[in-house]
């Protein structure tokens, strides 16, 4: 693609491009809820509880509009993305607020980067991660949120991610959505077990020791040991599998997300909804 805004090149697209990632969207996904406004939002707003296939499919559309999509696309998504953000409020949040952007597209470029580092036993230099913390900004940037509201540098975003992490303090409503996003209902039932296991894993795995000690999740010699052997499992198998295994959640979600862009496109005044039983909600 020529007319996106990122080049195949740019580390965004060759890290983003690997479907395994999405193995890593519940530390993401728990890391941007451990923010109490964010909890709060989702809790009162989102639709995961009642249909998670559906909210992975809105998100990881986005992302991949976003990463791999035309710069038409990217920005008629995204504005998209935002008209539904504006019905997201409460006593003490905004979804539009610049700080929850910040902090949102933060969880997105340090999982990310931390994900594909393991999986590829590949070792990002700082100026790579400063390349790619860059690129990233890009999830803040085009829902509306002013740049320099976002860590200026990746030196600077370090250090604003080290107090986050620190200093963040998880609410109830945290709580809940860990549970709804840990335990989903999905269509596999008990055949969905075992990958959901491993999903459990790799999210306490990944997640940072102050984070993940709020949530009160048991970690011990043991599941440190079970995770370091299914990252192995993982880092051995996964990279010998041909481009086009890899990638094929990339090529799903972009052939449905052009799909809907296509319905929405034909609407007066489009917005993303998704039906929850006799209800809509914005996306």
């Amino acid at each position: 693609m020529t007319d996106g805004l990122f080049r195949d090149d740019d580390l965004i697209r060759v890290v983003t491009r690997e479907g395994v990632l999405i193995a890593a969207g519940g530390v993401a996904s728990l890391l941007q809820t451990a923010h109490p406004k964010v909890a709060q939002g989702v809790y009162d707003h989102s639709y995961t509880a009642d249909n998670p296939l559906r909210r992975l499919q809105n998100t990881m559309g986005w992302l991949y509009v976003v990463q791999f999509g035309t710069r038409d696309e990217a920005e008629r998504f995204s504005a998209l993305v935002r008209k539904g953000h504006e019905e997201v409020t409460g006593p003490d949040y905004e979804a539009n607020d610049p700080e929850l952007q910040v902090w949102v597209a933060a969880t997105l470029f340090a999982v990310g980067a931390q994900f594909y580092q393991a999986i590829f036993r590949r070792r990002f230099g700082d100026r790579e991660l400063a390349e790619l913390y860059e690129q990233t900004k890009v999830y803040a940037t085009i829902l509306g949120c002013p740049e320099e509201r976002m860590p200026a540098t990746y030196a600077d975003f370090r250090v604003y991610y080290a107090d986050m992490v620190q200093n963040l303090r998880i609410t109830d409503a945290s709580r809940r959505i860990a549970e709804q996003v840990l335990n989903p209902r999905l269509p596999a039932g008990p055949l969905g077990a075992p990958g959901l296991a491993m999903i459990r894993l790799i999210t306490a795995g990944m997640m940072p020791a102050p984070i993940r000690e709020q949530y009160g999740w048991t970690w011990n010699a043991r599941r440190e040991l079970r995770f370091r052997l299914l990252m192995g499992a993982l880092a051995t198998v996964y990279p010998r599998l041909p481009s086009r295994v890899r990638t094929l959640p990339r090529e799903y979600y972009l052939m449905t997300t052009r799909r809907t862009l296509a319905k929405l496109a034909k609407q007066r005044n489009p917005v993303l909804t998704v039906k929850s039983g006799n209800t809509e909600t914005a996306a």
